[in-house]
């Protein structure tokens, strides 16, 4: 029996001392997913609040406005934006500015004075169903409610009817709501990983030092590496839409050249972030880890599943920072609302100053490394 556990204390005391040493992955190991609870519990919010929304008020007298106050009043609506007429309603709702559109017309005080029913457009994003329910279900027993308060004679009627509009995905069909939304993270998923196994598998082999010695600078070193993972990206983007558009009937409403110029920055942006953390990880485990960490804000901060605007405004700011925000709503945008580069430039801008920014930090770190080498 004693000869069974024969050198247990010795290999159990070198085991110890060895996770001692590699404080990195205890760090990853311990601390990292108390972060992550911490994030996630206080970030998320399943309740479907403040859901940003344009108003065309065509009346403008007392009665629409007590109609606005409802719907502020409500929780659920967050007027960010009033509007004079219906291009404005509709190009608010297509960049992704808004997901609900209310429109009054110009006879509603009137009808109702008049004692006759006066009808509401409330035009809904349909490309979010969990939002686009929640919308349809206030509005009703708003108008519900404005209704009974307001009782016609002959009750023949509803004295405020309104009319929710689906737009863009009327029979609230999952799949396309979740695919475009799952393109950024799979796309992020990939050349992250991709680029920061690239340079990690140099430092391993000890073949990085001999680049370093070689007439390459950072740049040039960091874009040869970066490029032809950006090729992979690239073709990768183009097996997603085409399941998207054959397999699971997505329908894409915009312009597929649009989206694949607007997916660069995105692709740009995630290489970069892949060769910033092959620069500070020197293990595929520790690379692993970091991709890790950037992998679920994408999911849960950037709008694919839970809206941003029902998080604290810490979170909300927070989610600026994530760059698939940006890109699930060029996605969204370009396949369900059929948006134009006049709606989405803005979102593309950003994601490239982002790739810039993390490109120039990584040729920082590796031109240290040069310097000590």
């Amino acid at each position: 029996m004693r000869s069974l556990f024969r050198g247990f204390g010795a290999v159990f005391y070198k085991e110890v001392l060895h996770v001692r040493r590699d404080f990195a992955t205890l760090f990853f190991s311990l601390i990292i997913p108390l972060l992550q609870m911490v994030l996630l519990g206080f970030g998320i919010d399943t309740n479907i609040r403040q859901i940003n929304t344009v108003v065309y008020n065509a009346d403008g007298h007392r009665e629409s406005r007590e109609l606005i106050d409802r719907l502020r009043n409500s929780d659920t609506f967050h007027v960010i934006r009033y509007v004079d007429n219906d291009q404005d309603l509709n190009d608010a709702i297509i960049a992704g500015r808004a997901r609900v559109g209310v429109k009054i017309p110009v006879d509603y005080s009137d009808r109702l004075i008049h004692q006759m029913g006066a009808q509401v457009l409330v035009v809904i994003d349909g490309s979010d169903s969990s939002v686009a329910g929640q919308a349809v279900n206030v509005t009703t027993s708003i108008g519900l409610d404005e209704s009974l308060r307001r009782v016609l004679p002959d009750r023949s009627a509803f004295a405020v009817d309104m009319r929710p509009k689906l737009l863009f995905n009327p029979d609230s069909r999952s799949p396309n709501f979740f695919l475009p939304g799952l393109t950024a993270i799979l796309l992020l998923n990939v050349t992250t990983f991709l680029t920061a196994f690239s340079i990690v598998r140099e430092k391993e082999r000890g073949t990085l030092e001999q680049l370093f010695v070689t007439p390459v600078r950072p740049f040039g070193l960091l874009l040869g590496k970066l490029l032809p993972y950006l090729g992979i990206g690239f073709f990768e983007l183009s097996l997603i839409l085409t399941f998207m558009r054959f397999v699971f009937r997505v329908p894409i409403h915009g312009s597929v050249i649009l989206l694949a110029i607007l997916s660069l920055p995105y692709l740009f942006v995630s290489l970069s972030l892949g060769i910033l953390i092959s620069s500070k990880a020197n293990t595929h485990a520790q690379a692993m880890q970091l991709a890790f960490l950037t992998i679920l804000p994408s999911v849960f901060f950037s709008g694919y599943i839970f809206p941003r605007e029902t998080m604290p405004s810490f979170f909300y700011a927070l989610s600026y920072l994530v760059p698939a925000t940006y890109f699930i709503n060029i996605t969204r945008g370009v396949i369900l609302r059929g948006a134009g580069i006049t709606h989405l430039w803005t979102d593309g801008l950003a994601l490239f100053a982002m790739g810039t920014i993390l490109l120039i930090l990584a040729a920082r770190r590796f031109q240290k490394k040069v310097i000590m080498a």
